[in-house]
């Protein structure tokens, strides 16, 4: 299938040009995830955001221009959009008109596998779609085909705002029923110590479930590969321990998703013990972290005992660089590892079996 070409338009204060330099690397990441090539950046620097435009509408119309002369799909903002923003830059620009939350959906529901995940995406395409056509009746028409379209719910884009709400409604009926089937299985797995992979995405948690369980999941460089949860047993000094994977987190995760993957996210609140998976190779890893927090937070899992892997030693410029990140953590819950190469794997389940030896000292659970 012939790839997409984009123009992405970000909007920097001057005293955050390197933190927007870094969300635009990152969106175009995520548009060659989509299928999407990038074929020019464009970064306004002012200081307010424009209240109709978004950009301004002379800047809009020089955008216009640009997508024209390019030759382009779409125009992509590095933001989330008003409904009022995507309206009136419709009026001006040729091409779809998306912004950074239309861009992850549309992964979401590229990668999308079992039924639950589906429903989950086709719910947060819905709602966020709605809140659309609340504003504009004609956002939808516009958008024609492509990336911004696919998904479960992709042949309902003409459907009106009722029978979209009634849509919803369903779909919200059925995950309840998964999230029984999921409440029960987590019954019978609460005698088991639980391990939660939790991370920014594209970390290496797949990697390392492998590593960890001798499981073959998919393992790709490529953002959010997994979107599925995934639980399974590994052995650790004799005690067995199930593992499992989750959804990657990412910047500015739409409210949407994190509504709609509720009952996977809730795997990490239910654990004993998060694995927060670094990968440690990335110069501003730091911020991952960061996001990865207020993730937890958002979701209600910001109090759980944590240990934090440092993942991809083996990506680092030199062993000095190790050697100093190790001392800059130093007393602190952290283990590094080379998840690929089996590098501190052993050290890692030897800090999982002292979290299993605490938990086991505690009361069993009843009921």
């Amino acid at each position: 299938m012939e790839r997409e070409r984009a123009i992405v338009v970000a909007v920097a204060r001057p005293d955050a040009l390197a933190e927007v330099q870094r969300s635009v690397d990152e969106l175009v990441e995520l548009l060659d995830t989509a299928g999407v090539d990038v074929v020019d950046i464009v970064v306004q620097k002012r200081r307010k955001i424009d209240p109709a435009y978004y950009i301004g509408k002379g800047k809009a119309k020089e955008i216009a221009e640009l997508a024209r002369q390019l030759d382009v799909d779409a125009v992509v903002f590095d933001a989330r959009l008003s409904p009022k923003h995507v309206r009136n830059l419709s009026s001006i620009i040729p091409v779809k008109v998306l912004d950074r939350v239309d861009v992850i959906l549309d992964i979401f529901a590229q990668h999308a596998g079992s039924a639950e995940a589906k429903i989950q995406v086709e719910l947060a395409q819905l709602q966020h779609r709605l809140a659309r056509l609340r504003v504009d009746p004609g956002a939808l028409s516009r958008l024609g085909g492509g990336i911004g379209t696919r998904g479960p719910g992709e042949t309902k884009l003409e459907i009106d705002r009722r029978r979209i709400q009634a849509r919803i409604n369903h779909l919200k009926k059925k995950l309840k029923k998964v999230e029984k089937v999921r409440q029960q299985k987590t019954k019978q797995q609460r005698y088991f110590f639980r391990v939660a992979l939790v991370g920014y995405t594209s970390a290496g948690k797949s990697t390392l479930m492998n590593r960890l369980t001798k499981s073959r999941f998919k393992e790709s460089p490529r953002l959010f590969t997994t979107l599925d949860t995934f639980t399974r047993a590994a052995w650790i000094k004799g005690a067995t321990v199930l593992i499992s994977d989750t959804v990657g987190f990412i910047s500015n995760l739409p409210t949407e998703l994190v509504a709609a993957f509720r009952s996977t996210l809730m795997v990490a609140n239910e654990a004993d013990l998060l694995l927060v998976v670094v990968d440690v190779s990335k110069p501003d890893f730091e911020r991952d972290i960061e996001v990865v927090e207020r993730t937890l937070r958002r979701i209600g899992a910001g109090n759980k005992p944590k240990v934090y892997v440092f993942n991809k030693i083996d990506l680092l410029p030199s062993r000095y660089m190790l050697e100093r990140l190790k001392d800059r953590y130093a007393g602190e819950e952290v283990v590094f590892v080379s998840a690929k190469t089996g590098e501190g794997i052993e050290d890692l389940k030897e800090k999982i079996y002292e979290y299993y030896v605490r938990w086991k000292e505690q009361p069993a659970p009843t009921g």
